[in-house]
């Protein structure tokens, strides 16, 4: 069993567990802190389910600052740091990665599509998709994150579980949707017996897109009022010489200084009641990555030279 000591962090939600593997790291790369998790507690309870969403803390990678737990390979990283990132992530996951062979971590080449595939061995090449399922035990399904959301799935009654990358793209094409259909397809599951948790991801708070994205959502969903928001942001410039940002629309200004946010988190959430999940099944954690790059990889506040988290679900035998 992993022996976890919990550390949580300032404005940390109730539901997240951040915890520290007292698994040590190789003697290769010293790290000062061990890799660390955020779980749901919820789902810590689920004897037969092994999950985790992972931080930027703990591991041998140098290309991001300090020693950086990044477990996609990047340009920017070495394929050798990589892997031994992914060797700790297996062995902080306790039963996955120090029983004899480790698991094998199934991952995908994520192209933000609604493509998701039924897992039973691990796969003899890379697929190509956004989301897993499967009822098989000791395999780990992962997705790789760093703004996007990861979203994990589990039926209480079928043991069986899932994986979802949903970035806008994939938001936009209903994928933890679809993935629900996937699991009563494959499994037979039922919609009142899942648990979703929503992982670390780019918050509303951060999350500025153009008025195109907005009207793309509006057409596919009726609450999508309920997913943006909109800021108006000073500009001293602005409002010291307005007749430089004139222009021929009513009501005769342009709408440069109005920034539109949306609420990446809220709109998988409403996905999976649409669904036909409970509510109180859906446990959505609060971390945003670009608030956060201390903590989660972040594409927006890093300018693209970041590396990735993962999050990852898997079942025990029996």
């Amino acid at each position: 069993m992993l022996k976890a000591a919990p550390q949580p962090l300032p404005n940390a939600p109730r539901c997240n567990r951040l915890e520290s593997s007292a698994v040590p790291t190789p003697k290769r790369h010293r790290s000062p802190e061990n890799p660390r998790l955020v779980r749901c507690d919820a789902w810590v309870q689920l004897s037969w389910l092994i999950h985790g969403f992972s931080t930027r803390a703990g591991g041998v990678s140098e290309a991001y600052g300090g020693k950086a737990l990044n477990l996609g390979y990047t340009k920017h990283d070495t394929h050798a740091a990589v892997d031994e990132n992914r060797a700790l992530l297996l062995r902080s996951l306790g039963p996955a990665g120090i029983e004899g062979k480790a698991w094998p971590l199934v991952r995908l080449r994520q192209v933000h599509t609604d493509i998701i595939h039924r897992i039973d061995r691990a796969p003899e090449r890379l697929l190509t998709g956004d989301g897993l399922v499967t009822d098989a035990p000791r395999l780990l399904l992962a997705v790789q994150t760093a703004d996007c959301l990861p979203v994990l799935l589990a039926d209480t009654e079928r043991k069986a579980v899932g994986a979802f990358h949903a970035g806008w793209r994939g938001t936009l094409a209903r994928i933890v949707e679809k993935g629900v259909g996937a699991m009563r397809l494959h499994f037979g599951s039922q919609p009142e017996h899942l648990r979703a948790a929503i992982g670390p991801g780019i918050a509303s708070c951060c999350y500025a897109v153009g008025e195109e994205l907005r009207e793309q959502f509006h057409s596919q969903f009726s609450y999508a009022t309920n997913l943006f928001r909109e800021a108006t942001e000073s500009d001293p410039v602005r409002e010291r010489y307005p007749l430089l940002f004139m222009n021929a629309r009513p009501p005769g200004h342009s709408d440069a200084g109005r920034t539109i946010y949306l609420d990446l988190r809220e709109a998988n959430r409403r996905q999976l009641l649409s669904a036909g999940l409970r509510p109180e099944n859906i446990i959505p954690l609060d971390f945003c990555t670009a608030c956060r790059a201390d903590l989660f990889f972040s594409h927006r506040a890093e300018q693209g030279v970041t590396g990735r988290q993962m999050g990852v679900v898997g079942i025990c035998d029996g």
